[in-house]
């Protein structure tokens, strides 16, 4: 089964070097048929000619430029209608995720045939490493109300870091998020449409370069909008939306 990597980047050149490379590198190890699709979100540093470079010396590598409109949910919906894998996994460009937890998930889904394998770094397992206090207040208090509104019992539904099969994603459109509340949208619709889905540990380690594009005070809204959306759906949908097994 071959997974596809779904990397969004926006003046990430300074960390795509490390990532792709450590990427590439755990996957063909094991030899875990691949490919890592890098969405360059019209960048404004020199992160076209860094993917050009890396390109020409990582066969498995691709990259598109997503022109516009321009944002993180825009990125990597460009990545999920350009993957060719039979699953997809989408990870951040900074390498706050290990690579090797992307095998795991990888395993998880063919072992146990999950249309989904959910990361969770706050769980027995896990690790986090330089996770701003404030940010992980605000995450806890976030992740605790979604699992009461939806009444489910994952605890971190905001993790970006997940793996899902084709079949999944294209039976979770259309997609509605333009920014961070994608990675809200993903799973909640995929718990309500019915997929089977698998929650494993996962690390997460604090950025080395440049600064993170998520803005909390200017994504309360969009959170709000994406989860109010989710439980129209959950609870007015009629099952419409459900998984045809």
């Amino acid at each position: 089964m071959k997974l596809s990597i779904v990397i969004p980047a926006y003046n990430e050149s300074e960390s795509l070097p490390e990532t792709i490379t450590a990427i590439d590198e755990a996957l063909s190890i094991i030899r875990i048929d691949h490919e890592i699709l890098v969405i360059n979100d019209n960048s404004k540093d020199n992160t076209l000619e860094v993917l050009a470079e890396l390109a020409s010396k990582i066969t498995t590598l691709r990259y598109i430029t997503n022109e516009g409109p321009n944002g993180f949910g825009y990125a990597i919906r460009k990545g999920l209608e350009n993957f060719t894998g039979d699953c997809v996994a989408i990870v951040m460009a900074d390498l706050s995720y290990s690579p090797y937890d992307l095998i795991k998930f990888y395993t998880t889904m063919v072992e146990g045939k999950y249309d989904c394998v959910f990361g969770s770094r706050f769980m027995r397992g896990s690790k986090v490493v330089d996770y701003p206090k404030y940010k992980r207040i605000v995450n806890r208090l976030a992740n605790l109300i979604i699992k009461i509104l939806f009444r489910i019992s994952y605890n971190d539904t905001t993790n970006a870091f997940k793996l899902y099969k084709k079949e999944t994603i294209e039976g979770l459109k259309p997609f509605m998020s333009p920014h961070f509340n994608l990675t809200v949208e993903l799973p909640l619709k995929a718990i309500i449409r019915g997929y089977s889905y698998a929650v494993v540990p996962n690390s997460w380690t604090n950025r080395k370069h440049g600064v993170s594009n998520l803005k909390l005070r200017e994504m309360g809204s969009r959170y709000f909008f994406i989860l109010l959306y989710c439980l129209i759906e959950k609870y007015f949908s009629k099952g419409d939306f459900k998984k045809k097994w």
